[in-house]
């Protein structure tokens, strides 16, 4: 289940046809793909003479070339292959498309072909971005104009339903798979996309009539908004940093706003398939990191100083075999240099070592409520820390200590907006404890013991960093465990096709059943977008299973590759209604039982106090207060009624008295 290696056969396939200098020409939805699987010399290897976009109306006019054509299945892109045939360009047309094209788009073509130059049209199902061996993006970013969401954050917008359903699809049959498809119970989005895919599967027999495997495959569709920590947490891993602190765009880095950088590498690749180095650290870690960049840079000086002795014709024409292979080495080294000094400026910049602790300990089971709480006014407080990295925190805090009857969030918002936030972030705050929070969650996210109760990592290698926080454990790593046990909840995670159910794939609730079969190939598929931290999880997994001889298989996806900063924009520009910004209601309660003691009793002219500002204690009342009263706000719901029905009982019982 390499889905690089299934993207790069179907364009190896694509450009050997014809063989003959050729013109490739892609749309705005394939160039990526092909981007990621192919670099210019192996387009070059095939006769590949130009790369264009289908779209550009300033193509010369070259009839002595053959022409490629590889497009998505749109109607923008069906409409410009119809207006080439009509005006071609060149002397032969072969048409493929990365998805299933419709019987009428078919006799489209056929009737836009009067000049009868189309060769030959196929289906390659290539309609993914393959950004590592194990991981894939659909590269569906959401905005106002284009938003993943309905008007709920359980409901789809109709084109990203389409565009995830076109998405899975070829995923599945470019590996020749044909799932079984469970899906996380509490997300509407989730079952929705199971149903289409179930659907599509049945619609298409034809396509997915494979081999039948002894276990069969297993699609598990989860939501995004199950774990929203994950991708609001710094990152501390060389791909995955990169990521957050610089973006990565289809294996593009934009580094033009580095200070001082050199005009060559304004703009980098950093592509496992193309890059040794970067492919071996991809899941490093940054102290690490430092120390290989060391290295690198060390064996660049040994093999710059064998270049320079070249005394005898053998030394030159070693120079001349050796000479690209140096120049590629030179650039390398530059790059990797250029990007591991603007991550470290950037992290002393932003003091993100004191925001990844107070995240991480958040993350975690915490310090308890007063210490984060004190560790989140410090970074809120910081003039050096960025507001977007003070929007995140203050979003971990409310997410971890939402359902804490003692809980500041609404006075960690106002710290927000005194501290240099905007308010039109700081309602993010409630938007996601109204689409992520406690209640909409299915799972329980904090329930882990404090992570730093194992101890802080050491780091070696790179000046001025000290320690790296990494403990942190996607809660995918939770429910793969469980399902590679066999003892992943059906009630949780739901079979789409009941008859599938009697595989007990994964596992069930079968009373006395035992655990459930273990799968061999698992297609993971993140609603809302994957990480690259969840990434490095998988990857991890897949070494072990590797390792033990077992076989099987993990492949995770998503509708895209989210940093913090995407995620929160994707939630910023869903069409939700005004009250997704207003706080939920038992948050907004907080307002004002954040300050109550936990139990109050009201007895005339003395107040009994437990916990509060003021601490336990009995309390003189204002001078002539003669009431009787309970203030319970603090405790449980069960408690807490429990103990005003017992008052009520006592009060009566005075007032018969009195």
């Amino acid at each position: 289940m390499d889905v690089v290696l299934a993207v790069t056969n179907y364009v190896t396939k694509l450009v050997s046809t014809p063989s003959a200098i050729k013109v490739l020409l892609l749309d705005s939805h394939t160039t990526p793909f092909v981007s990621l699987a192919a670099s210019q010399s192996d387009l070059l290897a095939h006769q590949v003479y130009l790369t264009d976009r289908i779209d550009n109306p300033r193509r010369d006019r070259m009839p002595h070339l053959k022409c490629v054509c590889f497009v998505g299945p749109s109607e923008q892109s069906l409409e410009e292959i119809v207006k080439e045939l009509e005006q071609p360009r060149y002397g032969e047309y072969y048409l493929y498309f990365s998805n299933v094209m419709t019987k009428r788009a078919i006799e489209k073509l056929a009737e836009a072909d009067t000049h009868e130059l189309v060769r030959e049209v196929q289906e390659f199902f290539a309609d993914y971005a393959p950004i590592l061996p194990y991981l894939f993006s659909l590269n569906y970013v959401p905005s106002v104009n284009a938003p993943l969401y309905g008007n709920t954050s359980n409901s789809w917008n109709p084109g990203a339903l389409q565009r995830c359903t076109q998405g899975l699809a070829a995923i599945l049959l470019s590996l020749k798979k044909k799932p079984i498809i469970r899906y996380q119970k509490m997300s509407g989005m989730a079952r929705k996309l199971g149903g289409e895919i179930q659907h599509f599967m049945k619609s298409n027999e034809a396509l997915f009539e494979f081999r039948p495997t002894k276990v069969p495959p297993l699609l598990l569709i989860i939501d995004r908004l199950n774990d929203p920590v994950t991708p609001l947490l710094s990152q501390w891993t060389y791909q995955a940093m990169v990521h957050e602190l610089l973006g990565i765009q289809n294996g593009r880095v934009d580094l033009s706003l580095v200070p001082d950088i050199r005009p060559e590498l304004k703009e980098i690749t950093l592509l496992p398939q193309t890059d040794p180095f970067f492919a071996q650290h991809v899941n490093h870690n940054f102290g690490d990191l430092g120390a290989s960049i060391q290295k690198l840079v060390q064996d660049y000086q040994v093999k710059t100083k064998s270049q320079s002795s070249i005394e005898t014709i053998a030394d030159m024409k070693r120079f001349v075999e050796e000479y690209p292979e140096f120049r590629k080495l030179s650039g390398n080294v530059s790059k990797h240099v250029a990007v591991v000094g603007e991550l470290s400026r950037i992290t002393a910049r932003d003091n993100l070592l004191d925001v990844s602790e107070t995240e991480q300990g958040l993350a975690g089971g915490g310090g308890g409520h007063s210490g984060d709480l004190k560790a989140v006014q410090n970074i809120l407080l910081s003039p050096q820390v960025p507001p977007a990295n003070k929007l995140r925190v203050a979003i971990l805090y409310a997410l971890r200590y939402q359902k804490s009857s003692s809980n500041a969030i609404p006075s960690v918002i106002d710290l927000l907006k005194k501290n240099g936030v905007g308010d039109e972030d700081c309602r993010l705050v409630n938007v996601i404890l109204n689409t992520a929070g406690a209640d909409q969650r299915q799972d329980d996210l904090f329930s882990n013991e404090n992570i730093f109760s194992r101890g802080k990592s050491a780091l070696k290698g790179l000046k001025g960093v000290e320690n790296v926080y990494t403990q942190h454990s996607p809660h995918l790593a939770e429910t793969l465990d469980l399902l590679f046990k066999g003892r992943l909840k059906e009630s949780s995670y739901p079979f789409l096709d009941t008859n599938a159910a009697a595989t007990k794939l994964g596992g069930s609730d079968a009373s006395g059943a035992g655990a459930g079969q273990r799968p061999q190939d698992v297609i993971v598929f993140v609603v809302g977008g994957a990480t690259y931290e969840e990434a490095k999880t998988v990857s991890k997994l897949n070494q072990e299973l590797a390792s033990s001889g077992g076989g099987a298989r993990i492949l995770l996806g998503g509708t895209c590759i989210h940093n913090s900063s995407s995620f929160l924009q994707q939630l910023a520009t869903a069409p939700f209604p005004p009250s997704y910004s207003l706080p939920p209601p038992d948050t907004a309660s907080s307002s004002s039982t954040a300050d109550r003691p936990a139990l109050a009793l009201q007895l005339g002219g003395i107040n009994v106090s437990v916990g509060g500002p003021a601490g336990t204690g009995v309390y003189r009342s204002t001078p002539g207060e003669t009431s009787l009263g309970v203030q319970a706000d603090g405790l449980t719901r069960e408690v807490r009624e429990g103990v005003k029905d017992l008052w009520g009982k006592v009060r009566q019982g005075v007032e018969k008295l009195a």
